[in-house]
């Protein structure tokens, strides 16, 4: 098994190179030129947004098992240069999910002896909406990648195992008015104060516990940007705020929509900006236990949108499974201690070498 300097050392080659959304290119070469000298692989798909590698041949009776990872990064922002901080990985990427690609290519380069056939999918754009992922075109093209029994998503958990995931609505609401002078605001129709009033009841929400399959997902509703006005002695007569939707496996898209359609009434005009539907909970897979077995692993709820969803679509089991802690994710002091890397990369060795004879 490798080392956890070896995976730490692994993780800073792929954190030094930047790969922001859409600038994903350099990253993907990199891991392309490795993933090449993996034993028992193929490329079976690539394209300028994703590389798709699969066993060289596929064994009769054996199961197809994908692990996944997004090669994207949000924006360096205040994130620290890339670099070892004693036992610890420190830069953009490093926890979402920089870690996560190092165990997948030290997983394809040991190549430890399975009785599942093993696939690695590396793609592009997963920190942008729904509709610019990789992944989902990807799933559509390739039967062989939709016949997978089983995918693991790398995103960070903590080395947590989480099911499922919540669904993410982005959507517009629009609060017309009549502008007026501040001198004489009866003769107008002010928009932010129309807005208020109709973004309170929503704002007032409280959150909402929703169990499937024993797990507690928590459906959110949240203002996240507003904007509105254009001087100081000016009636506004437009409001335009952003409003964030998460929602529980058990709800359907469409179901969110009415949701918020019904939070905000008929004073504010809604517009869907994007969907992600949730993830399915797979809990009933024999699979999920014998991942959960290989590392004794706790099991929570995904209270997040991954890429769980987009294998979900497809009819594959998906689950989220990774070294990165996601209190770091996206922040300005994103890390990875090289003993999570380990510990990744051995309970995914164990689940695939499969239990032993003794375990049976």
């Amino acid at each position: 098994m490798r080392s956890a300097d070896r995976l730490a050392t692994l993780t800073l080659e792929l954190v030094a190179v930047p790969s922001e959304s859409r600038d994903e290119s350099a990253i993907l070469r990199l891991i392309r030129e490795r993933m090449d000298t993996a034993p028992g692989l193929r490329r079976a798909d690539e394209a300028a947004d994703e590389l798709l590698y699969l066993p060289e041949g596929r064994r009769d009776g054996a199961d197809l098992v994908v692990l996944a990872g997004h090669v994207d990064t949000v924006p360096l922002g205040g994130a620290p240069s890339p670099a070892r901080d004693g036992r610890t990985v420190v830069g953009r990427g490093a926890a979402d999910m920089k870690g996560g690609l190092a165990v997948m290519l030290a997983l394809a380069e040991d190549a430890p002896p399975s009785d599942l056939d093993v696939g690695y999918v590396f793609f592009a754009r997963e920190e942008l909406p729904i509709t610019e992922s990789a992944l989902g075109p990807l799933l559509e093209r390739s039967g062989v990648l939709r016949s997978a029994r089983f995918a693991i998503v790398l995103e960070p958990t903590a080395n947590t195992l989480q099911l499922g995931c919540v669904g993410n609505l982005n959507a517009t609401v629009t609060v017309h008015g009549r502008a007026a002078h501040a001198a004489r605001p009866w003769t107008g129709d002010n928009a932010i104060h129309r807005a208020v009033a109709i973004l309170s009841d929503l704002a007032d929400l409280p959150v909402r516990e929703v169990s499937v399959d024993g797990l507690t997902f928590r459906e959110t509703a949240s203002v996240t940007t507003i904007a509105g006005g254009t001087a100081a002695n000016v009636v506004p007569d437009l409001v335009t705020a952003h409003v964030n939707l998460r929602y529980a496996p058990s709800t359907a898209p469409e179901e969110a929509e009415a949701w918020l359609h019904e939070l905000v009434g008929t004073g504010g005009v809604v517009e869907i900006v994007a969907n992600a539907p949730s993830g399915r909970v797979a809990v009933r897979s024999p699979l999920v236990e014998r991942l959960r077995a290989a590392g004794d692993l706790e099991v929570e709820p995904k209270q997040a949108w991954t890429p769980v969803a987009e294998f979900g679509v497809a009819g594959v089991d998906a689950v989220n499974f990774g070294p990165g802690d996601p209190r770091y994710a996206h922040t300005d002091d994103e890390r990875i201690d090289a003993d999570a890397l380990r510990c990744a990369h051995d309970t995914l060795t164990r689940f695939l070498t499969g239990p032993t004879r003794g375990d049976a």
